[in-house]
Parts: structure tokens; C-alpha cells; sequence
């Protein structure tokens, strides 16, 4: 299947309850980069938690390296600020910070393998066991961010230890090219989260750092543009089965 191919596929993947999709336990959803859980996963979030199933945010990167050319937010700083506005975020969909694990793993250098992933692994794994949780949710192994694919090789990992379900969403997915061979997009579901798209709309504008001019002093840093954001506001959200 070719990239485009499979980006159209998940546009029509058939509509599910989460109920019918994941069965009765509670979810995980695996980030890249504080901002990736809001905007492919925050109606999942909002609904997950306002239908009482238990919630799990875990945030694999530190994120910064989206202003690397900043003095105002230097490492440290900028870290603090994109976790700070990751909780406002989570708090906006309905989920208490306390259920959002950051594991600091290093911004575009996340690990696939060694002493990093195994320990990454195994908090994935403790959060999902806090949730009692029967399904995760992890970026596309496809998406273009060494990020995106490195934590879609930690939430195998820990879906091995699990025996959960695992699901991927696309982030970046577009930015593909069309032709591009990918795995074969043969089921999943859509969530529809038009009740949920408020909470989502708040939780994406709470990462201000991503959104807005907030950090001035470097004319390089990262900015998701109108239509970047417009592919996360409609009324549903697609994950893919992951199989092999």
C-alpha cells in the first residue's frame, strides 16, 4: 500500500464506541511530544474520561528540540514550560495531571533500543497496569519524526509484555510522500468526538509554545500553522489496528 492509499483508508475506517473498539479496560496514550496526545488523541482523552474509563498519558520526549535557537527558553526552561503547558492540556480534556507521565527521553533522539527504551518500556507498562488498561494508543510507525517511529517501537515492546490491544494514529502522516510504500491499513476505527471537540480545541491551545508566537528570539524554532491544526478540528479521530 502506498501512503496516500493508506491516509485515505484511515479517513474511512467505520465508526466505533469505544466500548466496541477496546473492550472495557482503560487506555494509554503514548506521545511523542508534549502536543501529539492533544492533537491526534485529545476527543479519545475527553471521551475516555468523561465516560469514567481510566486514562494514562505518557509524553516520551522532553520537546526541546522545537526552539533549539532560543535564549529566553533554554533547555531546562523550555522543558519545564512545554510539561507545564502538557498538564494544562490534560486538565482541559478532563484528565488529572497526576495520570501524565513525562519520561524525558531526549528531543529527536528518542531510543528504539538499549538501557533508554527498556526503561522507557517499563514505565509504559506500569501505567497501563495502573489503568487496568486493554488497549494503547501510539504514533504511526509511518509518521516522518524519528520520535513518531521510535515510540511506536516502544509501545510494541510494552504491548508484548501487555498482551493490550494497540492502536496508531497519524500525526504527520501527510507530510509523506504519496508514493511512499507503508504498511497496509486494514482495520481500526474512527472515534466521533464532535462532543468532545470543545475540550480538544482548549487542550491544543493550552500548548501555546507550539501554537502561537510565545517564544519570539528564534526566527527557526517550531510553529504548527492554521493548516496544520485544521486537520486535527473535524469530528473524528482514526486509529489503525496495528498488526505485524
Amino acid at each position: 500500500m502506498r501512503a496516500a492509499e493508506a491516509l485515505e483508508a484511515m479517513r474511512w475506517l467505520p465508526c466505533a464506541d469505544l466500548g466496541d473498539a477496546v473492550g472495557e479496560g482503560g487506555l494509554v496514550v503514548i506521545a511523542p511530544h508534549p502536543d501529539d496526545e492533544s492533537l491526534a488523541c485529545g476527543g479519545l482523552i475527553a471521551r475516555a474520561c468523561r465516560e469514567g474509563r481510566p486514562v494514562r498519558v505518557v509524553i516520551v520526549s522532553d520537546g526541546t528540540g522545537s526552539h533549539l535557537r532560543s535564549r529566553a527558553y533554554p533547555r531546562l526552561r523550555l522543558r519545564g514550560l512545554r510539561e507545564a503547558e502538557a498538564r494544562r492540556a490534560v486538565g482541559a480534556l478532563g484528565l488529572a495531571p497526576r495520570h501524565l507521565a513525562f519520561l524525558r527521553l531526549p528531543d529527536r533522539f528518542v531510543p528504539h533500543e538499549g538501557a533508554g527504551a527498556r526503561a522507557a518500556v517499563e514505565r509504559i507498562v506500569a501505567a497501563a497496569r495502573q489503568a487496568d488498561a486493554s488497549a494503547l494508543f501510539v504514533s504511526w510507525r509511518h509518521d516522518p519524526h524519528c520520535d513518531h517511529q521510535a515510540a511506536f517501537s516502544l509501545a510494541r515492546c510494552a504491548q508484548q509484555r501487555l498482551g493490550a490491544r494497540l492502536f496508531e494514529y497519524t500525526v504527520w502522516g501527510a507530510a509523506l510522500p504519496p508514493l511512499a510504500p507503508v504498511t497496509p491499513v486494514t482495520s481500526g476505527f474512527r472515534l466521533f468526538v464532535g462532543r468532545e471537540r470543545a475540550r480538544k480545541r482548549r487542550a491544543v491551545a493550552a500548548h501555546a509554545s507550539q501554537t502561537t508566537g510565545l517564544i519570539a528570539d528564534d526566527p527557526t524554532g517550531f510553529r504548527l500553522t492554521g493548516a496544520d491544526l485544521a486537520r486535527f478540528a473535524g469530528p473524528f479521530e482514526s486509529f489503525v489496528t496495528a498488526g505485524e
